[in-house]
């Protein structure tokens, strides 16, 4: 579970899970992961996450929706923007719309984790790190 890259494995993680219709998913707890579930909580994309483990081996378990009979994932698709070895910022006047408004961008700012949505509100820019829709 030693990832340099833990948002790349999260997302890989509940992307994998999507897929198989898996009702929960595990990836590594780190400040960073806790505050993007808490995002895709928040829009809707996953029902709920909490801590499991303990000491500094803590993962978070993500629980996944779907909807219909056929349960269709909420999430069509998560998207890695900015990678360790490129990082991909914007500022306030650049923040990136994620299919005109129907998809989130996450952005890490100054005043910590938020979609685009809440970054152009505050007037602040950041790291992209990814897309969700």
């Amino acid at each position: 579970m030693a990832s340099n890259d833990t948002i790349s494995d999260m997302l890989t993680r509940i992307r994998n899970a999507c897929l198989v219709r898996h009702l929960t998913t595990e990836v590594a707890s780190t400040k960073m992961t806790r505050s993007i579930a808490q995002v895709l909580k928040d829009e809707g994309f996953i029902s709920d996450f909490e801590e499991v483990g303990e000491g500094i081996k803590k993962n978070l378990v993500i629980y996944l929706k779907y909807k219909g009979n056929n349960r269709q994932p909420i999430i069509k698709k998560l998207k890695r923007i900015s990678k360790p070895g490129l990082r991909v910022y914007s500022n306030r006047k650049e923040l990136p719309r994620v299919l005109g408004g129907i998809g989130i961008a996450i952005i890490s700012t100054s005043s910590g984790i938020m979609t685009d949505r809440e970054a152009r509100r505050k007037g602040i820019g950041g790291e992209v790190l990814c897309y969700v829709w």
